[in-house]
């Protein structure tokens, strides 16, 4: 079986090696020209000082110019870190989908399944190779990204934020897994390559779309800040804290603006501070820290193996109804 497997997908894999290869030429330059400027910029050091609390006094550079000027002229590299997040669904698209669904299209399951190899070792025995496969290349890949995404992480909002979370960690292993899986049963379901590959193509955005959104920012209840609109402090954007909610509220918790003010002292001070409610109105900050990274990480690719688990358990009772 894994002599057949391997005859069945090497072309596959040749263009796979030859895709990291690519990407590798790509990310090992650029990686290393980004983190030499962004210790050059003197950004590092900028947001070593600027620390990690979600409040600093008033005045406290926080980095921005320095976080602007870094990112100008790497804006490219968002463009490739879209590719990253798509790479786990073209596992799920070229490598799960037709695993099944090739064999039974064309009708050679029937030959497999009369030399006496039951249906339960030949699907495992495929997809348990093929899953090794994905497993070390979503390693590779989890760790190579994370290696050259970490200068922009650190200069934007934190590796807590949409984009940068689903690129770095383990996470990208959970979603390979996940997408593989879930191939393997769209293709026992639609018995037909390209049906599956629709398949695996809507259920992997549908389900990676409503744990990013509905689940992820729940995983662990958020933390409260409030500071006065004339406090001595505010945000630190240089902080890495994951914002759900920001805003101001008047002093009967009524929202009267979204994101932050901070009112100078002064007769303009004073009309701001009555524009935004009176003296006892607050800024309000719902925020995620940063340091829950690595406990998001751990959650998120918890569900996502779980479900990769569920929906093997699905193939291999699908496998015993295919004629």
């Amino acid at each position: 079986m894994i002599w057949l497997t391997w005859r069945q997908h090497r072309q596959q894999a040749l263009f796979t090696a030859l895709a990291l290869a690519a990407l590798a030429a790509l990310m090992v330059p650029t990686g290393l020209h980004m983190r030499g400027v962004f210790d050059d910029s003197g950004l590092a050091s900028c947001l070593d000082k600027a620390g990690t609390a979600p409040l600093v006094p008033q005045g406290t550079d926080t980095c921005d110019a320095l976080r602007d000027q870094f990112v100008s002229p790497f804006g490219g590299t968002m463009l490739l870190a879209i590719l990253f997040v798509l790479l786990p669904l073209l596992v799920g698209l070229f490598f799960g989908a037709p695993l099944v669904a090739r064999e039974i299209e064309s009708g050679t399951h029937r030959m497999v399944w009369t030399q006496g190899v039951s249906r339960r070792q030949w699907v495992l025995a495929k997809t348990g190779l093929l899953g090794t496969a994905a497993l070390l290349l979503a390693v590779v890949y989890a760790l190579g990204v994370t290696w050259w995404f970490a200068p922009m992480a650190a200069s934007s909002t934190g590796r807590l934020a949409y984009g940068y979370f689903d690129v770095q960690g383990i996470v990208p292993i959970g979603y390979t897994l996940f997408a593989l899986a879930l191939g393997v049963f769209a293709g026992t379901v639609c018995r037909k390559v390209l049906p599956a590959m629709a398949v695996t193509l809507g259920g992997f955005t549908v389900v990676r779309l409503g744990i990013e959104l509905l689940a992820r920012p729940h995983y662990l209840p958020g933390k409260t800040l409030s500071y006065g609109v004339q406090s001595t402090e505010g945000y630190n954007p240089a902080s890495g804290v994951w914002a759900s909610s920001t805003g101001v509220y008047d002093a009967g918790g009524k929202l009267v603006s979204n994101g932050f003010v901070g009112c100078s002292p002064g007769s303009a001070g004073d009309a701001c501070v009555q524009e935004m409610g009176g003296p006892d109105s607050y800024n309000q900050l719902v925020y995620q820290p940063g340091d829950r990274f690595w406990i998001f990480q751990g959650i998120e690719t918890g569900i996502f193996l779980a479900l990769t688990a569920l929906l093997l358990y699905l193939t291999i009772r699908r496998i015993r109804r295919i004629a």
